[in-house]
C-alpha cells in the first residue's frame, strides 16, 4: 500500500505541476512588431516594439529612427501600465532635432513626476493628470498600440478620453467607432483627425493623419 501511494503522490506532484506552469503562461503574452512610418507617402522611419503582459499589467517598448517630420532617434522608450492600462511609468532615452533627452516619468493616482536631462542639465517637472489618460509621446506612434489593445473591437460609442503629451501636455480628444467599419476608431486629437485601422481582434493595421500626410504601417512579428 504504502509503494503504490509514494508512486501516486509524485504524479499528482507533476500534475499540479504542469496545471500551474499552463495557466501562468496563459496569462502572458509576448508579442513583437514593427511600425513603417510614411510621409506623402514617402517611408521616413520606424519603430520596433515589443508587448508583454502577465498578471500584474502591460510593458511597452520601442525603439526606432524616424528622419523627417520630427527627426527622432528613440534608443529607448517604455510604458508600464496596470491590468487597467492606467500608466505607471515612462521612460525615454535618445534624441529629438538632435538634442540628447533622457525623461523618466512615475505616475501615482495621476500625479506625475517628470525627470529631463538634457543639454547637461536637469528638470524636474511635476503635474497632475487624469488617472485614465493615455502617454501619447509626441512623433512617437507605438504607444497608439495601447488604444487599441484597451478597446479592442468593443467600442460602442463615442467616449471622451485624455491624452499626455508627455512630458508637456494633456489634452483631451474624443474616440468613437468608424460607421463603416466599427472595429476602426476615429480619434480627435485637438485639431488633428487620426485615422485608426483595426482588424476583427482590435489590432493595429494602420494609422493615418490626413491633415499632416502620416500614415503608419502596423506589422506583428511574433
Amino acid at each position: 500500500m504504502l509503494k503504490k501511494y509514494s508512486f501516486l503522490f509524485p504524479c499528482l506532484f507533476l500534475l499540479f505541476f504542469f496545471l500551474f506552469v499552463f495557466t501562468t503562461r496563459s496569462q502572458e503574452e509576448h508579442e513583437r512588431g514593427v511600425i513603417a512610418v510614411y510621409f506623402m507617402e514617402e517611408q521616413v522611419g520606424y519603430e520596433e516594439y515589443s508587448w508583454q503582459s502577465d498578471e500584474t499589467g502591460y510593458l511597452l517598448s520601442v525603439r526606432g529612427r524616424v528622419t523627417k517630420l520630427v527627426a527622432i532617434e528613440i534608443e529607448s522608450l517604455t510604458i508600464s501600465l496596470d491590468k487597467s492600462f492606467i500608466p505607471l511609468q515612462y521612460y525615454f532615452k535618445g534624441s529629438i532635432s538632435g538634442v540628447e533627452q533622457e525623461i523618466s516619468s512615475s505616475i501615482i493616482d495621476g500625479r506625475v513626476e517628470n525627470v529631463i536631462h538634457a543639454l547637461e542639465q536637469e528638470q524636474r517637472i511635476t503635474c497632475k493628470i487624469k488617472t485614465d489618460a493615455f502617454l501619447l509621446p509626441s512623433a512617437v506612434f507605438s504607444p497608439y498600440i495601447v488604444i487599441t489593445k484597451k478597446f479592442g473591437c468593443n467600442l460602442q460609442q463615442p467616449l471622451e478620453l485624455s491624452a499626455y503629451i508627455i512630458p508637456q501636455i494633456e489634452i483631451p480628444f474624443t474616440l468613437e467607432p468608424m460607421e463603416i467599419f466599427p472595429c476602426s476608431l476615429l480619434m480627435q486629437l485637438g485639431t488633428k483627425l487620426i485615422e485608426l485601422e483595426t482588424d476583427y481582434e482590435g489590432n493595429l493595421v494602420t494609422l493615418q493623419i490626413p491633415s499632416q500626410n502620416i500614415r503608419i504601417v502596423h506589422r506583428i512579428v511574433e
